[in-house]
């Protein structure tokens, strides 16, 4: 009996399987929806574009409801989760966050579609979330790339936020912390950061965090493999020795919010992460929100009940003032 002809060569479990023949199948990966010009439940309008063509990168824009046709609204700049090497910014689940969110905290965003692992190993995703942000911000001087007119009639670049949530919340944090040594376009200046359960790990268990098996370590091998530093590199582990002060981070104020039962056992990470920041020596202000009975992004599937509500509700408040 001869071999199949088809077979996995690379896998990440139940994530994402690589076979011989160089197709991926993603079977934990959400179905994807197209923009709306107006959705039924919040009003918020959405639109796709293409803002880099070297490489292909794409982010869909969301305008809340106006109140006033040159309405000035704060922009905030979301980074989807996915593991680094899943999921998109046009998941069903991603986008019905961004409506709600963009409705609720009266916000104008623009969620980049950023490459994935293993076609595009990181800091690939890094990269093109900078250049993102780098894109909207140009819209901030007389001649922006690529422009967009929501961007050039409604976007208050003073109120310029950036946010995600599990590996997207690991990426603001390194997007924060570029965004501390290098300029953006028209001397923007991201006023606020928030990261919801973010992924940060490292070599060495803490608290809860499992001894033997440790997925989250795989994971971080699978989507660099070449990371210097590996588990203790800073865009994982920003409190390994060699990471760069806290006291760098470029934006005036934070929020970090964390689950009490998180499968993944973030919450630890984060909390230390939230006091270092504390503690670190930076200028801004960070704020610290736990919800103790609730899972991971618990309210990313079901954003109707009362806990996913609530932190809708904080994340909206910090994005409003």
């Amino acid at each position: 009996m001869g071999s199949p002809s088809k077979y996995i060569v690379a896998e990440m479990p139940p994530l994402l399987y690589m076979f011989n023949d160089g197709s991926i199948e993603r079977p934990k990966d959400h179905s994807r929806v197209p923009p709306s010009l107006e959705d039924p439940a919040t009003g918020v309008s959405s639109k796709d574009i293409l803002f880099s063509n070297n490489p292909f990168l794409f982010a869909r824009l969301y305008l809340p409801k106006l109140t006033q046709p040159n309405q000035k609204l704060s922009i905030l700049v979301y980074f989807h989760g996915g593991a680094f090497c899943g999921e998109s910014a046009f998941s069903w689940h991603h986008n019905k966050y961004c409506n709600v969110i963009a409705s609720e905290g009266n916000v104008l965003i623009v969620s980049i579609e950023h490459r994935k692992a293993p076609e595009h190993f990181l800091p690939a995703a890094y990269d093109d979330c900078w250049a993102g942000l780098t894109w909207a911000a140009s819209h901030a001087t007389p001649n922006p790339t690529n422009p967009d007119m929501w961007l050039i009639n409604h976007a208050d670049f003073s109120k310029t936020y950036i946010g995600g949530d599990s590996s997207g919340g690991n990426i603001v944090h390194n997007i924060a912390m570029r965004a501390g040594v290098e300029a953006l376009p028209g001397g923007v200046k991201v006023y606020g950061a928030y990261l919801n359960h973010p992924f940060f790990w490292g070599s060495k268990p803490i608290g809860a965090e499992p001894v033997q098996e440790r997925p989250q370590s795989l994971l971080w091998k699978f989507v660099y493999p070449d990371a210097p530093g590996g588990l203790d590199n800073p865009m994982i582990n920003p409190l390994a020795p060699e990471a760069p002060s806290l006291a760098h981070l470029g934006c005036s104020k934070m929020l970090v919010t964390v689950a009490g039962k998180d499968h993944l056992h973030f919450n630890h990470r984060a909390v230390l992460y939230y006091k270092a920041v504390k503690e670190s020596g930076w200028k801004g202000q960070v704020e610290l929100f736990e919800e103790e009975e609730e899972d991971h992004v618990y309210y990313m599937y079901d954003i109707e009940t009362e806990q996913a509500k609530k932190l809708v509700t904080i994340v909206a408040n910090f994005l409003r003032h």
